[in-house]
């Protein structure tokens, strides 16, 4: 039986050097917020004179930021390697999972399907004057607000792919923060990429 693909968001990300971890940070904090199933005391931050939910959970927000670091660092690599010019690109992926059990002959496993993913294509900006610093704030702040509104748009208007709670587990859905994701294209199923 053939797999459904679940529902990708794509969010464009906008950012210069300075506020690229908090602007990665704030969207990814938005997401879990409207798709992390325990128990949360709402909290917020400001991220660019916008105000922006937070998860406050400790095991999440390590996560998040290890790997928010980890594309600040690809980014900064892929910087100072000449491409500023041309603006420096770079992927994160959030994927939700729900655990679904599997017969085989003689035994029962359990395998995580992917219910929905969320990719953040960053761009970073390199402005040179302080005239372009401001119009990439603007910009900045006009990307993040967009973001965060395509985002609870998506969650209030996407809910009949969320798969019903069968465990009493804390988390009901593993999920996973990923750099870089290979596409699921046919040349990836080949072991072309």
């Amino acid at each position: 039986m053939e797999q459904r693909r679940p529902p990708e968001y794509i969010i464009e990300v906008f950012a210069d050097q300075s506020s690229v971890k908090d602007v990665v940070r704030g969207i990814l904090h938005t997401i879990f917020f409207h798709r992390f199933f325990p128990s949360i005391r709402p909290k917020t931050r400001d991220v660019l004179d916008l105000t922006l939910p937070v998860v406050e959970d400790v095991e999440l927000e390590t996560l998040i930021d290890q790997r928010t670091a980890t594309l600040v660092r690809q980014l900064d690599t892929s910087s100072d390697m000449g491409a500023r010019g041309t603006g420096v690109r770079g992927l994160m992926a959030v994927q939700f999972f729900e655990k679904k059990r599997r017969k085989a002959w003689f035994t029962k496993a359990e395998e995580e399907v992917c219910w929905e993913q969320w990719t953040l294509d960053v761009t970073l900006a390199t402005p040179r004057t302080e005239s372009e610093r401001a119009k990439v704030r603007k910009a900045m702040e006009a990307m993040l607000l967009k973001a965060a509104m395509k985002i609870v748009t998506t969650v209030n208007r996407e809910k009949d792919h969320i798969p019903p709670i069968t465990t009493s587990e804390a988390n009901p859905f593993p999920y996973e923060i990923i750099i870089n994701p290979k596409g699921d294209g046919w040349g990836t199923r080949m072991g072309l990429f």
